[in-house]
């Protein structure tokens, strides 16, 4: 299970700088359009925002996958030893469990034929593309947490 998080890790860092030019590109040039030739990209706004949705379900899988996520950790700071590693399996597999049921619910509503008809208003991409940064990359974010557990729980029993 690690080697297939660390291969998804990689390709979300080459999509992730994809995306952030591609950003960076289209703000750029919607920027250049609307004050130096004075004629906005209408569609633009809509472009950089489908993009920016990528990536944030994109990097919040490649935080999780090295826990660079902010936390509040005054509890797992007053326990040390086995009860710390407990406490920390405890929470891993509670993300588990919240990403199933999240996973579950995104994939059914994903399939709907209505969302399969809808249409952006700029540049008419079909809606499942960009809402599909919702169950890919919380597929991806599920992926690195059981690989963690997996590996973390291996780390228990070699002790």
């Amino acid at each position: 299970m690690r080697k297939i998080s660390d291969i998804i890790t990689k390709i979300e860092e080459y999509v992730m700088i994809l995306l952030m030019g591609a950003m960076l590109v289209t703000i750029a040039a919607s920027v250049a359009f609307r004050y130096f030739l004075n004629s906005p990209l209408s569609w633009a706004g809509e472009v950089s925002v489908f993009l920016l949705i990528w990536l944030t379900f994109l990097g919040g899988s490649w935080g999780l996958k090295y826990s660079s996520q902010a936390s509040i950790s005054f509890l797992m700071d007053k326990f040390e030893g086995r009860n710390r590693k407990i406490l920390e399996m405890i929470q891993m597999l509670a993300m588990i469990v919240f990403l199933i049921v999240i996973l579950y619910f995104t994939y059914k509503w994903i399939l709907l034929p209505s969302v399969a008809a809808q249409r952006s208003s700029s540049i008419l991409l079909p809606m499942w593309i960009p809402y599909s940064a919702v169950p890919i990359g919380l597929t991806f974010a599920l992926i690195h947490l059981v690989a963690r557990l997996t590996s973390f729980s291996a780390k228990k029993e070699g002790m």
